[in-house]
């Protein structure tokens, strides 16, 4: 399981590339005033940077609605050299905001994940879609359970207060977490104000404390499949 250890070690072995991809991504929601992001600075970085270990060939983002979670994804896999990115939403905003320079390592499906074809193998899984018990029942029962053991997943707003909330997405996938004997990690404000505060300290002492996007809340949570 993820441990604050190992996110600041991930932090101060990558920090100088990351500090050139907060840039782009401050110029990019510069440029595109329109566009809603949805990730707040932590749970957007650590992505970036889990990605960055893990080095996965093919990676799927299930919801992406403007495009700013796929366009940290896709710079990962920049600096990676290697891997792409399957997109699956409903509506296809993020065409309109994912830079150009990095769509040769992109592919966007437009429809419902559910009725759609997935790769065959998946080496990260980042979930971002309907954030209800309904749709968190279908991925738990189709999807998750397909996935090889050691894949690595995140999904996001479970932990926007200290528990999720009751009848919502995090918690059918807490229960099924709780089921599969499953560890989970997450920087949440309210869920983890530890965490995030040693999170927060590694990046002010890394020169990396100035927001990107004024969201606190990362309520995301990562795990590794059993």
């Amino acid at each position: 399981m993820l441990t604050v250890d190992d996110v600041t070690q991930l932090y101060v072995k990558h920090h100088e590339q990351l500090r050139e991809v907060r840039e782009e991504q401050r110029a990019l929601l510069r440029a595109r005033p329109g566009m809603r992001a949805q990730l707040d600075d932590i749970e957007a970085e650590v992505t970036y940077l889990l990605l960055r270990d893990r080095r996965p060939t093919t990676v799927v983002e299930i919801g992406s609605l403007h495009g700013w979670s796929t366009s940290w994804q896709l710079r990962a896999l920049r600096d990676n050299g290697a891997g792409a990115l399957h997109t699956y939403d409903i509506v296809d905003h993020a065409r309109r905001n994912v830079p150009d320079e990095l769509a040769d390592r992109w592919t966007f499906t437009q429809g419902d994940v559910r009725t759609r074809r997935l790769p065959s193998t998946v080496d990260y899984l980042f979930l971002d879609a309907a954030h209800s018990a309904r749709f968190a029942r279908w991925y738990t029962r189709a999807l998750l359970p397909t996935l090889d053991p050691g894949t690595p997943v995140s999904v996001h707003d479970v932990f926007h207060g200290r528990r999720a909330k009751p009848y919502s997405e995090g918690s059918v996938l807490l229960r099924w977490l709780r089921a599969a004997d499953t560890g989970w990690f997450t920087a949440s404000a309210k869920r983890a104000p530890q965490t995030y505060r040693l999170v927060q300290e590694c990046r002010a002492d890394l020169g990396l404390g100035d927001p990107v996007h004024p969201g606190r809340h990362n309520p995301m949570i990562w795990f590794t499949r059993r």
